[in-house]
């Protein structure tokens, strides 16, 4: 990738626009009063404050006590409300000290920002305890939010917002769940981890089947037994796809050139083409770029209609001739009346679906000695004999099955709109299990980088995830209207950048895996990515069909948005991928320093960390003045490890060890762990502080950031 020095720069800005999110935490320290009246943050509110409330001291014969103030909230029929102020757009953490004792199967809580909607479940809690609503984004100026009684009832004894904190993508794994993955697929997840949290790649699906469709010329002449055009060029007939029409004349259904493979069309006895680049040439024209990834359908290797469109030798061109990454999605199809389907019959595409099919049963098809079982097999087997093609030629797929599993909600099933996830979250996992476990095991297949969809209707979507070592990406599936936004405006493209998905399915995955926008209708904004610091992977534009024009609609995308984007320095395009992309180590001199890498020299157990720089840190065993994470190294991690372990003291995995609550207690050393330790390191980050100057006292902090 042979960047300039404005491209590695806006990289270095991009990885820092998701830590400086925290430098907002600094005015929430400082005493001074502002002329503007910001509310200082964080900023708490007692329930029976919020404009709407009554004041409970009990719900009916229900005793709540332990509540602070005079009393709480009960959210009933009114809406309760508050309103604060923001300097400039930004990403705040809601928390509602709370009880919910009306339902032990948990109940549905809204809250509204400026009168845009974010529901969750609320468990059954009959004590106080902090529930979190999520990161939300405040406009400049003043917001009003808000919680609403739609479907059922909360008790509030507080209310808390405060500067979102975000934890650091870049601790996601790097090597992909097989162990035997191929070494062109681990060169591609080391690239895109060396990505993650700096830029985001662009990304296009083409359309499927026979779509796009254009006529040509070319005919058959059956006295001559050529196919050739208007201007007497001859095309070179597949022999093996010899057919006799209606009226009893032999035709044959494919010919080609060097460009691409011609389809026949009975009814104009003439051949056409599928424009498979269609949208893809429109990116180029719109922003002057191709996307970096492409995005293809394995649907059409099937048992039942199986015929051959070309994606794979498209997936390998894109790969090897064009130096691009290629996705792929799998609309496996079973036939409508699967009970009465014989295996192994030829079935025609309209008496198919991958919709839910009550005569299929996933519990089954898992199970050997089943039909289901037996018609998986058949399936899979079609599907990896065009895997086994990309891997005979070095190519690594980033594979996306059985996805947007949980369709509409629920942990059983009740939302999905495709077969695969019809009987809920545990047969659906064991349907995924046994395909990895086929196709890597019986069939040797290790060129795959593992996609999974999730989504965030409530926490019962993290049931779906399969786990760690079946999956290596998750992601989501943005289709926005135009009304369930967060960027204040409302009309035009929904442009939204879906912060609260992300940070959930980050939080789904313990921040182990890297997340993105595996399919969308409209692409993000350059602003809206700014302001809501989702740091996606990449996001992949769906194909325009005639009736939605995903990329190409102005009712979907917004053509100056998308160059904005696409020609923007934080987005990598098809031109900006590395030479080396499928032997990449690492970071190396095509990759902008932004990051640490560490070197171990051979035949010694510890050494030091270098820096892009070269400068040299003492290695993770030795004390480093506020390294909280114990590795070796200040950043902004060990002011999030801090932030968290007082957040949430009783969550394991934010406690801090011995060594590391020693290294973090910098700011009035000895009196314990506070918000100020964090603060201190922050102010570091930005250079207002020396890590010698460390320890400090509170006074002398307080004179630093004003």
């Amino acid at each position: 990738m042979k960047n300039n020095i404005k491209k590695a720069l806006s990289l270095v800005s991009a990885l820092t626009v998701s830590a400086v999110s925290m430098m907002s935490i600094i005015p929430a320290y400082a005493e001074k009063d502002t002329a503007t009246e910001v509310t200082k943050f964080p900023y708490t509110i007692e329930g029976e404050d919020l404009d709407g409330a009554t004041l409970w001291t009990s719900i009916y014969e229900n005793q709540m006590p332990d509540y602070s103030g005079e009393g709480f909230a009960y959210l009933t029929s009114d809406a309760l409300t508050f309103k604060v102020t923001v300097p400039e757009d930004g990403m705040y953490q809601v928390t509602v000290r709370g009880a919910q004792i009306l339902s032990e199967e948990g109940r549905l809580q809204t809250i509204a920002i400026n009168g845009v909607e974010y529901s969750k479940t609320v468990p059954y809690y009959n004590k106080w305890t902090d529930i979190d609503f999520g990161v939300v984004r405040l406009k400049a100026g003043e917001n009003e939010i808000s919680f609403l009684n739609k479907y059922g009832y909360m008790a509030i004894d507080t209310v808390t917002v405060s500067d979102a904190v975000f934890p650091d993508v870049t601790k996601a794994v790097d090597v992909p769940c097989d162990p035997e993955a191929t070494p062109e697929t681990k060169s591609l997840m080391k690239y895109l981890h060396s990505v993650y949290g700096k830029g985001i790649l662009s990304g296009q699906q083409e359309i499927y089947g026979g779509g796009h469709s254009v006529s040509t010329d070319i005919r058959y002449d059956a006295g001559s037994d050529k196919c050739v055009d208007g201007k007497g060029n001859e095309y070179v007939i597949d022999r093996d796809s010899e057919a006799v029409d209606k009226d009893g004349n032999k035709f044959y259904w494919h010919c080609s050139d060097d460009k691409r493979t011609y389809t026949y069309d009975e009814q104009n006895r003439s051949y056409k083409y599928d424009d498979y680049d269609q949208e893809f040439d429109y990116l180029k024209e719109t922003a002057g770029y191709y996307p970096a990834i492409r995005g293809l359908d394995l649907m059409n290797y099937n048992p039942l209609y199986g015929w051959d469109d070309g994606s794979t030798e498209r997936a390998i061109d894109w790969v090897k001739n064009r130096n691009g990454i290629i996705t792929a999605s799998w609309h496996i199809n079973l036939p409508t009346d699967f009970e009465n389907y014989e295996l192994g019959e030829a079935v025609d595409w309209s008496q198919c679906s991958y919709k839910n099919n009550p005569q299929f049963k996933i519990a089954n098809a898992v199970k050997e000695g089943t039909k289901e079982n037996d018609y998986l097999n058949l399936a899979i087997e079609d599907l990896a004999e065009q895997l086994l093609k990309l891997q005979e030629n070095n190519v690594p797929i980033m594979f996306r099955p059985f996805h947007e599993a949980e369709g509409n909600g629920g942990v059983d099933g009740s939302g999905a709109w495709f077969w695969w996830a019809q009987d809920g979250a545990k047969d659906y996992k064991e349907l995924w299990k046994y395909l990895y476990n086929k196709l890597t095991g019986e069939y040797g297949l290790h060129n795959i980088i593992w996609l999974q969809n999730l989504y965030a209707w409530s926490d019962e979507s993290a049931e779906w995830y399969v786990g760690d070592d079946y999956v290596d990406i998750v992601g989501f599936d943005k289709y926005d209207t135009v009304y369930n936004r967060h960027d204040g405006l409302t009309s035009g493209p929904n442009e939204d950048c879906n912060s609260n998905v992300y940070w959930s399915l980050v939080n789904y995955v313990k921040n182990n895996k890297m997340a993105a926008v595996m399919e969308n209708s409209t692409i993000p904004s350059l602003a809206n990515m700014t302001v809501e610091k989702a740091t996606w992977l990449y996001f992949c534009t769906w194909y325009d069909n005639g009736q939605d024009n995903f990329i190409s609609g102005d009712n979907y995308n917004n053509p100056e948005t998308v160059k904005e984007l696409i020609s923007s320095d934080y987005c990598i395009n098809l031109e900006q991928l590395p030479e080396n992309l499928y032997s990449f180590a690492g970071d190396d001199d095509d990759t902008p320093k932004t990051t640490t890498t560490t070197g171990k020299t051979t035949g010694t157990d510890t050494t030091t960390t270098t820096t892009a720089t070269g400068t040299t840190k003492p290695a993770p065993d030795e004390t480093v003045k506020g390294d909280a994470n114990v590795d070796g190294e200040l950043s902004l991690a060990d002011a999030v490890l801090i932030m968290q372990s007082l957040a949430n003291p009783d969550e394991e995995k934010y406690k801090l060890t011995e060594q590391g609550a020693e290294n973090a207690d910098v700011v009035n050393k000895g009196d314990g762990i506070t918000n100020m330790d964090a603060l201190a390191i922050q102010v570091i980050q930005i250079e207002l502080l020396s890590p010698e100057d460390l320890p400090i006292t509170s006074e002398e902090l307080n004179k630093i950031i004003g």
